[in-house]
């Protein structure tokens, strides 16, 4: 029976692909001619009749004057903040006022910036932990409407509307048009991009907070007639229920198996708020930080050197950098410390520190070797990184040992990868050794200033226990010896708090 089944199909044409699809087309027909909506569509001619036009140009008519107020607004951050802070009760937008950006710099003006960081991390987790299932749910419903409804009014209505009319002018509805019918073939792309867009439109949905928030996002002004709208909706709910335009392109097409596909919009619009909230609090608190680290860097250096711009170096500067920073290199990334390290070397310690130690070390009668061994290690430390940083500066120029590797490497750089490396090499290497001075100059300094902070104490006991003859250093000295203590352990004391800004770990090599 199978076998005499097979034969009867292959003779009466059921398998036959073409058979099928025409049988299909002329119930595609007969389909169009019983719909509500047969009128937008002459058969015979295959024409988009004027019924579809009015209907295009009713729909146009509501949604005209959003389309200019939502111009750009798929890209606002303001419009998702506002449309989150809609589904916030009254605690909830209290802490995100707490967590606005002028908020935290007002705050950060009265306090300290570490407790303040403390502060806005709790309050952080408690911002975020106000947003539940059913408050995450609500917000993305709602920004996701608003997604489709702003894509929906993109749609060139007016493109086509031209089509059907060449008179009609754009957003001017004082004009009545004299429709014609068009070939269907010359808008059968359009009409599938409508059905694409409309289908998020037509879909049950609550269209009282979308548009109370887009009122809320135009300042007070509905970007739809709100009635109109809801009337607009149930019409092309209606439509797409009775699935005549895609009755028609399956027709004009002649493929009877054609389907719309619509993927509306689906934005984890809560989530990425919250994200960028975090990124924005945590960005406002770097900058504080950086800004107060900076004001706190020029109050020091210009209270020991009378300026804070201190320039000493002559190779490794911000200026040598700039080449580096181009090819995407770090660079030199110890600049300022250094800087700032040669140029009290050379104000101070050169001459007044310098002589006040060996005043001390040499011509100090020590009660112990002992207690001077130390404020000597490092008096000699210092000394010796002094004589380091000019031999270190000048290997950067274009002759020197580092300088002339370095130029030579960018210069091929482009066109061979492997020189990269080498830079980088060479670059971890300099600002290791810098780091290193900077460290050792720090811990050198901090132990000098603790042995004058002690001479000082010294000086006024009687009797003294550190040195045993004040009195004639105080002859030989140029000046009253205990007010050059004073004075360099002021110096050091400041500049110790300068070096801190830029002491550091050191790179494995």
């Amino acid at each position: 029976m199978a076998f005499l089944d097979n034969i009867i199909t292959l003779f009466s044409g059921k398998n036959d692909p073409e058979a099928n699809r025409k049988k299909r087309l002329r119930q595609i027909v007969k389909a169009i001619s019983q719909n509500r909506y047969s009128r937008f569509y002459r058969v015979k001619n295959e024409e988009l009749d004027t019924p579809l036009a009015k209907f295009f140009y009713d729909v146009y008519k509501i949604i005209s004057p959003a389309q200019i107020f939502l111009q750009n607004a798929g890209k606002s951050a303001q419009l998702k903040a506002i449309c989150v802070d809609f589904f916030l009760g009254k605690e909830l937008k209290a802490l995100n006022e707490k967590l606005a950006p002028a908020s935290i710099e007002e705050r950060a003006k009265t306090g300290q910036v570490k407790e303040l960081a403390g502060l806005l991390k709790k309050e952080l987790a408690a911002f975020q932990a106000g947003f539940d299932n059913t408050r995450i749910t609500a917000i993305d419903a709602c920004y996701n409407t608003i997604a489709a409804f702003e894509k929906f009014v993109g749609f060139d209505f007016f493109f086509l509307l031209k089509k059907f009319d060449p008179n009609v002018n754009e957003r001017n509805f004082n004009y009545h048009p004299k429709f014609q019918p068009v070939r269907g073939a010359e808008l059968v792309e359009e009409i599938k991009d409508f059905m694409e867009l409309s289908a998020s439109i037509e879909a049950e949905q609550g269209w009282e907070a979308p548009l109370a928030v887009l009122k809320l996002y135009k300042e007070g002004v509905d970007v739809v007639n709100q009635d109109q709208w809801g009337k607009a909706v149930r019409f092309l709910r209606d439509v797409g229920r009775s699935r005549i335009l895609e009755l028609i392109v399956q027709h004009i097409s002649k493929d009877p198996v054609f389907q719309s596909v619509s993927i509306p919009p689906d934005q984890r619009a809560a989530d990425s708020f919250l994200d960028a909230k975090r990124a924005e609090v945590e960005g406002v608190i770097g900058k504080i930080q950086t800004d107060k680290r900076g004001a706190q860097i020029d109050q020091l250096a210009k209270s020991i050197f009378g300026s804070a711009g201190v320039e000493r170096l002559e190779n490794y500067t911000v200026k040598a950098n700039e080449i580096f920073l181009k090819k995407n290199f770090d660079g030199f990334t110890k600049i300022a410390g250094l800087n700032y390290l040669k140029a009290f070397l050379l104000d101070f310690f050169k001459k007044e520190i310098r002589e006040l130690c060996d005043l001390i070390l040499i011509r100090g009668q020590w009660t112990s070797s002992v207690l001077s061994r130390q404020m000597s290690d490092s008096f000699h430390e210092i000394t010796g990184i002094s004589e380091k940083i000019p031999v270190f500066d000048a290997a950067l120029s274009d002759k020197g040992e580092h300088g002339s590797r370095l130029k030579q490497a960018l210069a091929k750089v482009d066109r061979d990868r492997g020189q990269g490396k080498y830079i980088r090499i060479i670059l971890k290497t300099v600002n290791n050794d810098a780091q290193k001075m900077i460290n050792s100059s720090a811990r050198s300094f901090i132990s000098i200033g603790r042995n004058l902070k002690n001479l000082l104490e010294d000086y006024r006991k009687v009797p003294t226990e550190l040195i045993m003859n004040w009195k004639e250093l105080e002859a030989v000295s140029e000046s009253p010896i205990v007010s050059r203590i004073t004075e360099d352990y002021k110096r050091i004391y400041y500049f110790v708090q300068l070096l801190q800004f830029y002491a550091g770990p050191v790179e494995e090599e």
